[in-house]
């Protein structure tokens, strides 16, 4: 279960704000859903769960299991289960996306003392995982995210996820820049990952994605704190009414 506790946090050397007291729970087994305006520190929160270190927390705390995370490195992070679906997906040449993926899930598996998979194992792995998203071997032999489109970007993120079987799924804005086929597939991938001993924490502007991965719960985060919560009839209203109640809402 994921539990934040009165957390405030800043980018690392400015003076104002981002988060000014989340209170959030996840259970085990549940899909949560965060939706908010611009600027509301949706995209800081997922940062801040997968340890990025341009983020400073200043007061609160964050559990995953009934253990603090707040010590961990974003790689003790990712042992604990902890992984994060990014918005914008970096390209990086020069990296093999075999080899890439090969190694984080070799070192995932070590850090979690289970044995770490053989070629032949690693490939037949593989090869059943981007079968399921529509990545073709062509998308695998190539550098990581170089040449891809928004859509092929965001199934090799939902790749990643399904490799390493994380059990708390951070999903940034995974519908940002898709088209609806590209949603659909994202989301099959996602809701494949479903299950009774992950849950999943999804961040979004807009309904639309939540049509394909249903939440069990909508919360609504603007200045910095969770404003309003509620069930997936929550974000149904706010497509239609916007976030305008929430604007004069006192940080």
């Amino acid at each position: 279960m994921l539990e934040i506790k009165n957390l405030h946090a800043k980018i690392a050397g400015e003076e104002t704000e981002i988060l000014r007291g989340v209170d959030l729970t996840v259970p085990t087994g549940e899909v949560h859903a965060i939706m908010g305006p611009n600027g509301s520190g949706k995209s800081t929160l997922a940062y801040i769960l997968a340890g990025k270190d341009d983020y400073e927390v200043t007061q609160g705390d964050i559990l995953w299991n009934g253990k603090s995370i707040m010590e961990m490195s974003p790689d003790e992070r990712a042992a604990e289960g902890i992984f994060l679906a990014f918005q914008y997906p970096i390209e990086i040449p020069g990296v093999a996306t075999m080899t890439f993926l090969r190694t984080a899930v070799n070192s995932i598996r070590k850090k979690r003392g289970t044995e770490e998979l053989t070629t032949p194992a690693f490939m037949r792995f593989v090869k059943e995982k981007a079968g399921d998203l529509g990545i073709s071997m062509d998308m695998l032999k190539r550098p990581l995210n170089v040449g891809f489109s928004g859509g092929e970007k965001k199934r090799m993120e939902v790749l990643q996820m399904s490799m390493l079987e994380p059990t708390m799924c951070v999903l940034d804005e995974t519908d940002s820049g898709l088209d609806i086929d590209a949603i659909k597939i994202v989301a099959e991938g996602a809701n494949k990952m479903r299950s009774p001993d992950r849950s999943m924490l999804v961040i979004t502007h807009y309904q639309r994605l939540l049509d394909f991965i249903v939440p069990d719960k909508v919360h609504v985060l603007a200045h910095g704190k969770i404003q309003r919560s509620g069930d997936k009839n929550l974000a149904l209203e706010l497509e239609k009414s916007g976030y305008a109640e929430f604007g004069e809402k006192a940080a």
